[in-house]
């Protein structure tokens, strides 16, 4: 393995339906309660403009609540902040609705969608509403997202000698792509990386070869949450490691024969 310095985990957010925070979905995979069935329906967002809200894509809302819940958890000034944002698919609402225009009827595309139907929708969003003038950028590498950018961020964080924002998020699929994608549910999550900090769950990266045997990642946690979508489910692997409050060791998944290997001390 290749070893990355340790880094602390400052700040958390999360969001799904049923657990709209990350101390709600704490409680949740540590089984002290379950999903309210009254929670929102979707995320407040409340980051973003009443205007922007109003015409923000699912994505663009669910990545502005959970980025705001790390921040203020980590008690960092969102407009300092570095940040990476990740997805699997993207908004693949959008997405439907722009191939289904593109075959029915080209000129009646819609530039507003258009431009959200981009990766990098979040990150515009969310630095233009914070007055975020930080490095930012959006990565995805399809069932491997949330590795991918937790290692950006990671790298990131360690060299510049700051802290960053990392966001993970997918909203549920729609029309054909459905068929394909089978992510049923909205999912977020969010961490607030730093290289040192007094406070928060240690954690410490690294790289090795699946095939030298990296510890297999934890059973996965709401399995009904992350459905087929593998980002979901990585991020739910972590999340309930830093809930459980004990060491814990796994490895997600970069590439074909290339792991992220995670050691967790709280």
């Amino acid at each position: 393995m290749s070893a990355l310095p340790h880094l602390r985990v400052t700040g958390i957010g999360a969001w799904l339906h049923g657990a709209p925070d990350w101390s709600t979905l704490r409680a949740v995979l540590r089984g002290e309660r379950q999903l309210a069935a009254d929670a929102p329906l979707k995320p407040a967002a409340s980051a973003l403009p009443a205007a922007e809200r109003r015409r923000a894509p699912d994505g663009v809302r669910l990545a502005a609540e959970v980025a705001a819940q790390a921040a203020a958890m980590a008690e960092m000034d969102a407009a300092t902040l570095p940040c990476i944002f990740a997805s699997c698919y993207g908004e693949l609402a959008i997405t439907d609705y722009v191939c289904e225009t593109l075959a029915r009827a080209p000129l009646e595309l819609s530039p507003t969608k258009f431009h959200n139907s981009v990766l990098n929708a979040p990150a515009g969003y969310w630095t233009i509403a914070t007055g975020c003038t930080a490095a930012s950028s959006a990565t995805t590498a399809q069932h491997a997202s949330f590795a991918t950018g937790l290692l950006e961020a990671a790298s990131l964080a360690l060299a510049e000698a700051t802290p960053v924002l990392f966001a993970s998020c997918d909203v549920a699929s729609s029309g054909p792509l459905a068929e394909m994608t089978r992510t049923s549910l909205a999912f977020g999550a969010a961490l607030v990386l730093a290289p040192s900090a007094a406070t928060g769950a240690d954690l410490a990266l690294g790289l090795c070869s699946t095939a030298a045997g990296a510890p297999a990642a934890a059973a996965l946690p709401l399995p009904d949450v992350a459905g087929d979508n593998p980002s979901n489910a990585h991020a739910l692997v972590l999340l309930a490691a830093l809930a459980s409050d004990r060491p814990a060791r796994f490895a997600l998944p970069l590439s074909t024969g290339l792991s992220l290997q995670l050691e967790i001390t709280p």
